[in-house]
């Protein structure tokens, strides 16, 4: 049983797309809707940068700012809450879910080269959830 609808949000249009699936089931079961985003903290370009980290002010500001973003996406969802972390986003999002989630993530189309890189979050999701995935496949909007 589906006790809340969790959906991965990047900003794209891809996951507004999957933020209006997430919803729309969200509201069919009765459950409450999540909206997560998460920050993936900045990677040193030179070994020797990674001695420098990141003011915490500024990663505070980040998130703050993440956070007003993502309660403007959800406004018009009810029983709507919003979750920023820092991380991996296939790994944040699985470490959210449990059983009796849905998760929610956008398949976003990524170049052989980029998949080959960096993987696809919509694909790890899928494979590593403990729970039922729904990954949107995102409409062309051109």
């Amino acid at each position: 049983m589906i006790t809340r609808v969790l959906v991965g949000v990047d900003f794209s249009e891809a996951s507004k797309q999957a933020l209006e699936r997430a919803g729309s089931w969200a509201a069919q079961c009765g459950v409450p809707l999540v909206a997560m985003h998460v920050l993936q903290p900045p990677a040193p370009m030179l070994p020797e940068a990674q001695i420098a980290l990141p003011d915490p002010a500024w990663l505070h500001t980040m998130e703050d700012h993440a956070r007003e973003q993502l309660e403007g996406w959800v406004k018009p969802y009810a029983n709507a809450s919003v979750v920023v972390k820092w991380g991996g986003p296939a790994e944040e999002l699985i470490s959210e879910a449990n059983p009796q989630t849905l998760l929610v993530v956008a398949q976003v189309g990524h170049s052989t080269l980029e998949r080959l890189l960096f993987g696809s979050t919509a694909a790890r999701v899928a494979r590593l959830a403990p729970c039922d995935v729904l990954v949107v496949r995102a409409e062309k909007t051109h």
